[in-house]
């Protein structure tokens, strides 16, 4: 299956993951399955993982509540009607406050039609969201996956996928994202039930810490 959208479809993933590495069964024994939690596709939800980059998600949750109020994150000339400085004020870092004019605007202006993303290929979809400024390889996995509901997209540069991988494969070294995007490989194609499950082992590692 190239998405996943469902329950059925997450459990299926999970079933012919763990046949393949037996660790993600012992995930899914201890915790069950992972939450899908699939977001709205639209420039809401891309601004809100811009918000996350580098972060912890109770402070990017402060900092969003502040642009909602501030203004409708759903409507591009809302965003741009906010200067740098007003996105800095917000809890923005400059790098985040131009990325958000950089998608508003491309929206405005219909260069990114980000609800026509689903009807690309996974490798266009990726080209169109990097073509931004300020959008790297971590935003547009986390909304390829989170928003479009990819079943093969693994963001190995995520902090919390390496801790949970270190932990769960006993390795001797915390991986970086280079080396576990290449032990993620066969891992193919249900690499983003891999990461689910691992956020899922990251989160019970946390709670019995």
């Amino acid at each position: 299956m190239r998405r996943i959208t469902n329950a059925d479809d997450l459990a299926q993933a999970a079933a012919a993951l763990g046949l393949r590495e037996p660790r993600f069964q012992q995930v899914v024994a201890a915790q069950g399955l992972p939450p899908l939690r699939l977001a709205p596709e639209g420039m809401a939800t891309l601004l809100q993982i811009i918000t996350e980059q580098s972060i912890s998600l109770k402070a990017a949750a402060a900092i969003w509540a502040r642009i909602e109020t501030a203004a409708n994150p759903h409507e591009p000339q809302a965003i741009l009607g906010l200067s740098v400085a007003d996105l800095r004020a917000l809890g923005l870092n400059g790098a985040k406050a131009r990325a958000f004019h950089g998608v508003a605007g491309a929206v405005q202006s219909g260069s990114l039609d980000l609800m026509g993303l689903r009807h690309l290929t996974e490798a266009e979809a990726r080209a169109a969201l990097m073509a931004l400024p300020g959008i790297g390889p971590w935003t547009t996995e986390i909304y390829l996956m989170g928003a479009l509901g990819e079943a093969d997209i693994f963001p190995a540069g995520d902090r919390a996928l390496q801790l949970a991988a270190h932990d769960l494969f006993r390795l001797r070294a915390i991986p970086d994202a280079r080396g576990l995007a290449e032990r993620a490989r066969k891992w193919r194609p249900h690499r983003a039930v891999a990461a689910r499950l691992l956020w899922l082992h990251y989160r019970a590692m946390r709670a019995g810490a």
